[in-house]
């Protein structure tokens, strides 16, 4: 889909104006000028919401993501209430490794546990790729959103393969990684296999949102700073390069339909964003993975962080989430600090280091949002 409706890329070059394409968040991913700095919230679809809260409260949250109508009321309730410049939709990582074959569950309190976690070649062969047909509810939904938002960006997402290795190796959430570890030292080429299903898996997931028309999409590879640089390039950048290029591709012409080649600079296709916690020594080895936006934690100043990725990205991010529970004028200091700093990058999403904390007043968030927005508006109006 290539219309203003869905907010990707006319054929014919530069995205037609108007819709969610030439909205602040795709202008900022870009490394456009807009209005203003645009703002949202990782995890913001639940989590603190009431409203959330009352419609899970009986709802496994596997099950509340396979459910279409679900999926589309909590996707918009965080638009509705905080007025963010972006929606992203409600669904979870291992939605789609549970859609290729794996048998796990969400159990609250605990997160993603594995029946079978993943020991050898054969297990990897139960992994089989996924396509529309296998998560109807996710493309049901994005159709359903991409009306409903209007010119209000969805961004999709996935998790990346080597956090979704994790869990399949360990079998739940883990502190260590010992096993996922383990396994890429001593067996690499069952680790690269596996990484590599995944990858696939993830890439026909992503595009599943893309064509029901998706914005943008974030890859996430929450567990990615366990790692060493060296370790990262050697056992993960190649499949996180895979999956980002590989949307490059289908983009450019490489891929599918009648999509024909174009220079990176005309921004054909939605932007990619890739977002991994703990990740500050491995900033610039994320930026090479293909994105357009790279997602930074709390942990590195943006300004430090732009020059570790490069010119030529935009940067998310990056206010701790534990300051949302501070006092107003703790939050608002912090929020003029990061605005500050995002100054040095050639575009600026404003976010969290990491996801909206279940006990965050929801009205600390709509302030922040507003924030945000009138400071930005401000400079843009003095030049």
């Amino acid at each position: 889909m290539t219309t203003e409706t869905t907010g990707t890329a006319a054929r014919d070059g530069d995205p037609r104006p108007g819709g969610p394409a030439d909205s602040p968040f795709i202008r900022a991913c870009r490394r456009r000028p807009g209005p203003h700095t645009p703002v949202w919230f990782m995890r913001q679809a639940g989590r603190s919401l009431p409203e959330y809260r009352e419609i899970r409260a009986s709802v496994p949250m596997l099950e509340s993501c396979r459910r279409a109508d679900l999926v589309t009321e909590i996707t918009l309730q965080p638009v509705r209430r905080h007025g963010v410049d972006a929606a992203i939709l409600f669904s979870d990582i291992v939605v789609p490794v549970a859609a290729a074959g794996i048998d796990l569950d969400i159990v609250p309190g605990t997160g993603p546990v594995v029946a079978e976690p993943i020991r050898s070649a054969a297990d990897v062969e139960r992994i089989r790729l996924i396509t529309r047909d296998d998560v109807p509810y996710v493309d049901e939904a994005v159709r359903q959103l991409v009306v409903e938002l209007g010119d209000t960006p969805l961004i999709g997402f996935a998790g990346a393969p080597f956090t979704l290795a994790s869990y399949l190796v360990e079998g739940g959430p883990s502190r260590t990684h010992a096993k996922t570890k383990a396994l890429m030292y001593g067996d690499p080429e069952l680790w690269h296999a596996l990484a590599g299903r995944l990858a696939e898996v993830t890439l026909a997931f992503l595009r599943v949102q893309i064509e029901a028309g998706v914005s943008a999409v974030q890859l996430f590879d929450s567990w990615a700073g366990t790692l060493s640089e060296a370790d990262y390039r050697r056992y993960v950048l190649p499949h996180s390069t895979a999956v980002l290029s590989g949307l490059a591709d289908d983009c450019s012409g490489s891929g599918r339909g009648d999509r024909r080649a174009e220079p990176e600079q005309s921004h054909a296709g939605v932007p990619r964003i890739h977002f991994g916690v703990g990740t500050a020594e491995l900033l610039g080895a994320m930026g090479e993975a293909g994105a357009d936006v790279v997602g930074v934690d709390w942990r590195t100043p943006l300004d430090v962080a732009t020059g570790r990725i490069g010119p030529d990205k935009a940067v998310q991010g990056n206010l701790d989430p534990c300051v949302l529970l501070a006092p107003w004028p703790v939050v608002e200091a912090e929020v003029r600090r990061i605005l500050d700093q995002g100054r040095a990058a050639p575009g600026h999403v404003f976010n969290l280091g990491h996801g909206v904390l279940p006990e965050t007043d929801p009205e600390v968030l709509t302030r922040v949002v507003a924030l945000v927005h009138e400071l930005s508006s401000r400079r843009a109006d003095q030049g």
